[in-house]
């Protein structure tokens, strides 16, 4: 049973890396519940108190980097409350069209919010730019943080 709920998370854990890249996913979630599921399966006994509280912290970090890597990558390049709203809608209407509306729509959508509510086309593409450059920042700080709660815990079962 053990070699079993081994294998289960890295595959859970490998799911919810990739799952990171797909927008309202809580890929977070669900790495955190393959953990306790492994932990479920073989009687709670082999992750540590500690390595549950490093896990929680790194849980906490990855949902926090999403939206500050945003934030920052928008502010950097002068987008306003409209970019941020039309990069957020763009992501969830980008699921519907796969990784190019994922990528596309939120860049799109930051243009135009930010180039009606009243900037000029140059500055609406830089501030567009900037909440691309902010999303992807958080996505590739989300996989980090992800692949590392995924190693903590193949270190301490393996």
């Amino acid at each position: 049973m053990n070699a079993f709920a081994d294998w289960l998370f890295v595959v859970l854990w490998g799911a919810g890396v990739l799952l990171t890249l797909v927008p309202l996913v809580p890929a977070t979630l669900l790495i955190l519940a393959a953990a306790l599921l492994h932990e479920a399966l073989v009687g709670f006994g082999e992750l540590s108190l500690g390595l549950w509280l490093a896990l929680g912290v790194l849980a906490l970090l990855a949902m926090s980097l999403d939206n500050l890597a945003t934030l920052l990558g928008a502010r950097r390049y002068g987008a306003g409350r409209a970019g941020l709203w039309g990069a957020f809608l763009g992501g969830i209407l980008g699921l519907f069209l796969g990784v190019v509306g994922v990528l596309v729509l939120p860049f799109l959508l930051a243009w135009l919010f930010e180039y009606l509510s009243g900037r000029k086309p140059e500055e609406a593409l830089k501030a567009a730019w900037g909440t691309l450059v902010g999303l992807m920042g958080g996505v590739v700080a989300k996989v980090i943080v992800h692949v590392a709660m995924g190693i903590l815990v193949i270190r301490a079962v393996f």
